[in-house]
């Protein structure tokens, strides 16, 4: 994929204020705005445009809780919102610097990203149900999907990821099956514990993938971070618990190499140091043999 320009406005000079973020060559344009902040959007003409708006906040998935909406005037809607919803705290909307965005066009918009939310299974959603799509012309979809590239770009960039599977990075093709950690599946063996879980480095941490198995007993080493989100996802589709065993049932993202492990262990452990390559090595091998050979 080519590289893509990415132009971030911060409003007040300050990176947790109000953002507004757009692509090069692109007719769309997003706003970030905290919950704290919503009075400030009045002096943006932007946000009182047919739009698709995306509230964001803690919930029980590991990635948060989205509720994915659409209105002729966003700026209006979010008002509702402030009165007949708690748990979000920042929003992100999208609207056309052209005012081309219809009613039809933004509903459609609303459909395709609960629809990827749902694909991708990163959050909860607080939406009851999906948003019904439009029926469009072919021309006005076709033009709808390529709308939605660039908003799955912006939102990555601005550090909601949600709408992107969880993945291992991609490898260059004269890379793969070298010593480039991300083409490589790790294993970690823990007999004692009935432990035998493999993942692989990726651009946002290290996933875990579906299949693992871990213990379901937590001990008192094990990190307060990851404890919590042992008990979280020991309670959610995430696992299946059997006995004193868990086996995962989806490919799952974690921070670090040491927080999959230590998920998986039940106690702290360092990951670098205990996930090994098919031939032995540890991931802090490889990744320093991928260092001296230019791999990465």
């Amino acid at each position: 994929m080519p590289g893509k320009s990415v132009r971030i406005y911060l409003a007040d000079g300050t990176p947790m204020g109000i953002r507004h973020a757009e692509l090069v060559n692109w007719t769309g344009q997003a706003i970030v705005c905290p919950r704290t902040r919503l009075s400030e959007l009045s002096a943006w003409k932007e946000t009182a445009r047919p739009g698709v708006y995306i509230l964001l906040g803690d919930g029980e998935e590991p990635g948060g809780h989205v509720y994915v909406g659409e209105s002729e005037s966003v700026r209006g809607r979010l008002k509702q919102h402030v009165a007949q919803k708690d748990f979000w705290r920042h929003v992100v909307l999208f609207t056309s610097k052209d005012d081309n965005l219809t009613k039809a066009h933004v509903c459609y918009l609303e459909s395709r990203i609960y629809a990827l939310a749902v694909e991708a299974g990163r959050v909860s959603l607080d939406n009851s149900q999906q948003p019904p799509a439009p029926s469009l012309p072919r021309a006005d979809r076709d033009a709808m999907e390529e709308f939605l590239g660039p908003v799955r770009i912006l939102l990555g960039a601005l550090g909601f990821s949600f709408l992107e599977p969880v993945s291992r990075r991609p490898v260059p093709p004269a890379l793969a099956g070298g010593d480039d950690p991300a083409s490589i599946t790790f294993r970690l063996v823990v007999p004692k514990h009935r432990v035998d879980a493999s993942g692989a480095p990726s651009d946002e941490g290290f996933v875990l993938f579906s299949g693992s198995v871990g213990t379901s007993k937590t001990l008192s080493s094990c990190p307060r971070g990851v404890a919590s989100l042992r008990e979280k996802l020991l309670d959610s589709r995430v696992v299946s618990v059997t006995g004193d065993s868990f086996t995962v049932q989806v490919d799952t993202l974690f921070t670090s190499p040491s927080s999959a492990a230590s998920f998986v262990c039940g106690y702290s452990i360092s990951g670098p140091g205990e996930w090994k390559a098919p031939d032995g090595r540890t991931l802090k091998d490889v990744e320093a043999a991928a260092l001296d050979d230019g791999s990465v």
